[in-house]
């Protein structure tokens, strides 16, 4: 008799499981992406944040939804990965969106606007302050989705062959420099240069740039300018905050089931937290190296951040007049930034001003 009840409730327990396992494989599909990054290999911060975040989907996702990163050059140009995503040639991308400042002004606003916000006021921006709402109504138009991702920090002002002493040393001075912040050093006298990353050293070594700037010591010792350029600026005005995007083909991410979905959301806010933190913690340490290597550090002088200050403030006047997109992002990004400095004022700024302080008593 318990015998063939044990049989019996094994047969319900093998139906069940005959049922579930279907069931099962539908709700957890293997999948298969392709992500193309703006990143060489040699940055291990950038490039390895999205190395992590491919990581953490499989995990998440008990390896049945596996994304593989490619490097710049591996499947398209750094600069042209947004292209990419666009026309479906990758799945998805990581890039950072200034770079296609040249088809609308506005994608700067998901990196970093020059004299704009910082990196806490801008993952609040974007997550709080309907930035992210504002930028995905920009991608919608290139048949594309984007979740912020790393953010490298505040960046450096970059290398210089010479010393910048006055606004006169920027005349005809060719700078590579990342995105919109091009526009302003145009309006200042100099002539920006757009390069990739793995293409800066070169362009600096052989004379065909003056000046390049890129993230910070960390990266920036890994690329090697010291040993072509020495005089190292700060702070870099255009880049409050360097922040990252996961960009997604529209149509492909749509496809994905919602816990798939999910899984990309999540990863991406864990990028967030490992880049961030990584270039915290690197970026100190590899500022001594440097020094020790001959670079010499200049602050850019008054005259050089307010005018430049000036002519950025010229240019956001007009663009937000004819421009709705960077309209409606530069009036939503200047409230939010004048609500944020009072309270950084008071709290952040008050602290870090005192600790400062005190580090140079002991």
């Amino acid at each position: 008799m318990k015998r063939r009840e044990f049989l019996k409730a094994g047969g319900v327990g093998l139906a069940a499981t005959a049922v579930a396992a279907p069931a099962v494989a539908q709700s957890m599909p293997e999948v298969r992406w392709r992500l193309a990054a703006s990143w060489p290999k040699a940055l291990d911060t950038l490039y390895g944040g999205c190395e992590f975040f491919c990581k953490r989907v499989a995990e998440i996702t008990d390896n049945r939804f596996q994304i593989q990163s490619f490097a710049a050059g591996e499947i398209v140009p750094g600069l042209q990965v947004l292209d990419a995503v666009s026309n479906g040639t990758v799945e998805m991308g990581n890039t950072a969106l200034y770079y296609y400042w040249g088809k609308n002004p506005a994608f700067t606003f998901g990196t970093s606007l020059p004299f704009g916000l910082n990196t806490r006021q801008h993952i609040s921006w974007l997550q709080w302050g309907g930035g992210t709402d504002l930028l995905n109504n920009l991608l919608a138009e290139y048949n594309c989705i984007g979740i912020p991702t790393g953010s490298t920090g505040a960046q450096m002002g970059g290398w210089f062959r010479k010393e910048i002493k006055s606004m006169a040393d920027f005349q005809g001075l060719k700078f590579r420099v990342g995105g919109f912040a091009g526009t302003i050093i145009a309006k200042v006298g100099g002539v920006p240069q757009q390069i990739a990353g793995g293409d800066i050293y070169p362009a600096l070594e052989k004379g065909t740039i003056d000046a390049a700037e890129w993230v910070g010591p960390y990266d920036d010792e890994k690329l090697g300018f010291v040993k072509v350029a020495k005089f190292y600026y700060y702070p870099g005005w255009w880049e409050g905050t360097g922040q990252g995007h996961n960009v997604m083909n529209k149509d492909k991410w749509n496809a994905l089931p919602k816990h798939y979905q999910a899984a990309i959301q999540a990863a991406s806010e864990d990028t967030f937290t490992w880049v961030t933190g990584k270039y915290d913690a690197v970026n100190p340490p590899a500022l001594k190296r440097l020094i020790v290597a001959g670079a010499q550090l200049r602050p850019f002088p008054q005259e050089v951040l307010e005018a430049c200050y000036g002519a950025a403030n010229e240019i956001y006047a007009d663009l937000a007049k004819s421009n709705p997109h960077f309209g409606k992002m530069y009036s939503s990004l200047a409230a939010y930034r004048n609500e944020s400095l009072a309270w950084m004022q008071v709290a952040e700024l008050s602290f870090d001003s005192f600790m400062m302080r005190m580090r140079t008593r002991t």
